[in-house]
C-alpha cells in the first residue's frame, strides 16, 4: 500500500488513515473516508478497491449466539465463516445487542474446500478447489467485524489446511495482529493444522504468541491414516516429534483436538492410547462431539462414552476439556452450509 501512495505523490501517513478506516471503522467505501481529500478519494476509487465477499446465505442459531455466513468470492467460489458469541452481554434497547458481547470469536477458512479429505468432515467430502489469498482470509474477519464490532478472538479452523500455504496464512495472521490494523492479541488467535509438519516447524521458528492446535482424532497410525489421510505423509511419530520440538522452542502449550465418533475412536482403549502418547507433553486435549454430516458412517459418540473417555485422560493427568457445542442446528460444522448450498462441490 505504501508503494501505491508514494506513486500517487502522497505522504505515508495517508496509509495509516486508510488502514484505520478499513480495519478499525469497518468502512468499505472510499467516499466514507472523510479525512481524505475528495480528489484522493476519487483516485482511490479509480485505481483500487476494497474486497468485499458477497453474502450468499446466513443462518443463525435459535439462541442467537452463533451465526454462519456463506461468502461468495470474486471468482464465484464460496467459503464459510462463523461468528460465535458468548452470552455475557447486557441487553439494551438503544444499542445493537451483538456489539455488547465481551467475547466474540470468528472462525475463518484458508482454502476453498480442503485437500486433506478427512472422511468425517463435510469440507473434506466436498473436495478441494483452490487456496485463498491474504485479502480473502482477512476479508472474513472484516465481514464480521462490520457486523459485531471489535472481535476478541480468531480461530483458523474453517475450511482448508492453513499450513499448506503457510506464508499466505501467516501474512494474514500478521495483519490481524498489526497494531495499526486489527490490533488483535496474538494470544487470542489459534491456528489449527491436521499435521502439516513443515508449517509447525515454521511456526516454531516464528516464536509467535499465536496458539497452535493439532487435529489429532486418533492415537495410532492405522486408524489415523483413515481419519486424517495426511497421516500417511506425516505419521504420528514424526508429528509428535515436531510438536515436542515446537513446545521446547516456544515454551507454549499445544492443543490436541479429538473429534469423538461412535464406535470409531471413542473406546476406552483409544483413550488410554491417547493418554499414553501425550503424557508429559506441554499440551491440552479438546474433546469434540462430532458434528453430524451427510454421511451415516460417522456419528457422534453417546454422551456417557464421551465422559468416560474424558475421565481416563483426566485420571492420567492430561488437561482435558469438552468443547462447548455451538450452532449444531444451523450446520455450523466445517463445510456443511457450503455443501448444502452448493451441491456441485459434493
Amino acid at each position: 500500500m505504501h508503494d501505491f501512495f508514494r506513486a500517487q505523490g502522497e505522504r505515508d501517513y495517508r496509509v495509516a488513515q486508510v488502514e484505520r478506516w478499513i480495519y478499525r471503522e469497518g468502512v468499505n467505501d472510499f467516499d466514507a473516508m472523510t479525512n481524505l481529500p475528495v480528489e484522493l478519494r476519487a483516485r482511490l476509487k479509480a485505481y483500487a478497491q476494497i474486497s468485499n465477499p458477497t453474502v450468499v446465505h446466513e443462518i443463525k442459531s435459535a439462541d442467537g449466539l452463533t451465526r454462519k455466513s456463506l461468502l461468495r468470492l470474486a471468482d464465484g467460489e464460496t467459503i464459510e465463516t462463523v461468528l460465535m458469541l458468548y452470552d455475557d452481554a447486557p441487553r439494551g434497547r438503544n444499542v445493537s445487542p451483538i456489539r455488547l458481547y465481551k467475547r466474540k470469536t470468528v472462525c475463518i477458512s484458508t482454502q476453498v474446500g480442503c485437500p486433506i479429505k478427512c472422511p468425517f468432515c463435510a469440507t473434506g467430502q466436498a473436495g478441494y478447489i483452490r487456496n485463498l489469498t491474504v485479502g480473502e482470509i482477512v476479508a472474513q474477519v472484516l465481514h464480521y467485524a462490520r457486523v459485531a464490532g471489535a472481535l476478541t478472538n480468531v480461530v483458523v479452523m474453517g475450511m482448508g489446511e492453513p499450513f499448506m500455504q503457510f506464508d499466505v496464512t501467516w501474512r494474514a495472521l500478521e495483519t490481524l495482529c498489526d497494531p495499526k490494523r486489527f490490533a488483535l492479541s496474538a494470544r487470542r488467535i489459534t491456528v489449527s493444522t491436521s499435521g502439516e509438519i513443515p508449517g509447525i516447524e515454521k511456526m516454531a521458528r516464528a516464536k509467535s504468541q499465536i496458539n497452535l492446535a493439532v487435529s489429532l482424532h486418533a492415537a495410532d497410525d492405522e486408524l489415523r491414516n483413515v481419519l486424517v489421510p495426511l497421516n500417511r505423509k506425516y505419521p504420528l511419530r514424526a508429528l509428535m516429534r515436531a510438536v515436542k520440538a515446537y513446545s521446547a522452542r516456544t515454551h507454549r502449550r499445544v492443543t490436541f483436538e479429538y473429534a469423538l465418533m461412535d464406535n470409531v475412536n471413542d473406546q476406552l482403549e483409544h483413550a488410554r492410547a491417547l493418554a499414553q502418547m501425550v503424557k508429559g507433553m506441554l499440551c491440552h486435549v479438546n474433546l469434540i462431539p462430532l458434528n453430524p454430516t451427510a454421511t451415516e458412517k460417522f456419528r457422534r459418540s453417546p454422551y456417557a462414552r464421551v465422559k468416560s473417555f474424558q475421565k481416563i485422560l483426566q485420571d492420567a493427568g492430561i488437561p482435558t476439556t469438552l468443547r462447548v457445542e455451538k450452532g449444531i442446528e444451523i450446520a455450523a460444522g466445517c463445510g456443511m452450509l457450503r455443501q448444502h448450498e452448493s451441491p456441485r462441490h459434493s
